[in-house]
């Protein structure tokens, strides 16, 4: 998660892309709660490749503390001070890579139930997908085996897209083929890639397995985490898992319309809210409409008719505009 975020400012100018909530709980906490309950086993180390001290300060990292804590894992903190690609920043991680592992790219969602299979050295998780043309997606053998990851094929390999989660049943093999992308300079588009250092361990005989999630749900921009988050309120909504709406909202002659999330105390006072809106703690919406949106802490809405919008944290906002997207602390009056 050493990224900037470049295609969801203004939202990430104030705080990193993985930490942005949706549906209430910042991506990387969902990500990693997510992983954990596929695995079904203990977690002993959470690995965190973080962006430089100024980006990732000691907030983001006491946050994902916890976050490793809450799993019963130890948290270990590393840093990609330079923009070099996948395969460099799991390098950078290099004393936590050994024995069974998970990688992961801190700006996805997904739903999934399956059993990572036991023969395999590496499980790359993937999707159906209707245009594969369009991602990176691996090449089967007769045996379901990967052979090859193919970016963006022209002709048809397969619908299965890399959604960025791999699992490694010993990421130390994965490492030392690193070490010699490393060594030997080998880059693409001026990075060293992660999909190097696999093609490596395939052409020694690893063998490379898939595992298929239901869904999987982009964060990069502002439309796309719009829609994340609607499709993720009605998977929490069916689930019935998790307490969506706080017991301290503060309901004045207005209409809520789940699912949403809200946070603690929020005041709706002559307001329609939802579906699909989430809000954070201690914001309040006066004589507005919301539907499809997402509206972060300590922030003020009225005379508001907000679709499609992405509001961030401190905002104060009066007006009457459709389709926003408004970063930290902005006033429009």
């Amino acid at each position: 998660m050493a990224g900037r975020g470049s295609r969801l400012r203004p939202h990430s100018l104030t705080i990193p892309k993985p930490l942005i909530p949706v549906a209430g709980i910042p991506i990387v906490n969902r990500l990693v709660q997510d992983i954990a309950k596929v695995l079904k086993q203990p977690i002993e180390e959470i690995a965190f490749i973080l962006g430089d001290s100024a980006w990732f300060g000691d907030d983001v990292i006491d946050n994902l503390k916890t976050l490793a804590e809450s799993l019963g894992a130890k948290a270990s903190i590393y840093r990609q001070d330079k923009p070099l690609g996948t395969g460099h920043a799991i390098m950078c991680a290099e004393p936590s890579l050994s024995g069974p592992a998970v990688i992961a790219y801190a700006d996805t969602l997904i739903r999934a139930k399956f059993e990572l299979d036991p023969t395999a050295d590496s499980v790359i998780w993937t999707k159906e997908v209707n245009n594969p043309e369009a991602y990176g997606v691996v090449k089967l053998n007769t045996n379901n085996n990967i052979v090859e990851l193919v970016e963006k094929p022209n002709t048809f390999v397969s619908n299965q897209a890399v959604i960025g989660i791999y699992y490694f049943k010993d990421i130390g093999v994965l490492k030392e083929k690193l070490q010699e992308v490393l060594a030997e300079n080998i880059m693409n588009g001026g990075e060293y890639q992660i999909n190097d250092g696999i093609k490596r361990m395939m052409a020694d005989g690893k063998v490379f397995k898939t595992a298929t999630v239901d869904e999987w749900m982009d964060c990069g921009n502002k439309a796309i985490i719009v829609e994340t988050n609607q499709r993720m309120l009605r998977f929490l909504k069916e689930d019935g898992h998790e307490q969506l709406i706080d017991t301290s909202i503060i309901l004045e002659n207005s209409t809520l319309i789940e699912p949403c999330f809200i946070g603690e105390n929020v005041v709706l006072k002559d307001a329609a809210v939802g579906p699909f809106v989430s809000i954070g703690n201690d914001t309040v919406i006066e004589d507005s409409t919301i539907k499809n949106s997402l509206i972060q802490t300590h922030t003020h809405i009225k005379n508001a008719n907000l679709d499609q919008a992405m509001i961030g944290n401190y905002v104060k906002y009066d007006g009457d505009f459709t389709s926003i997207s408004i970063g930290d602390y902005s006033v429009l009056e």
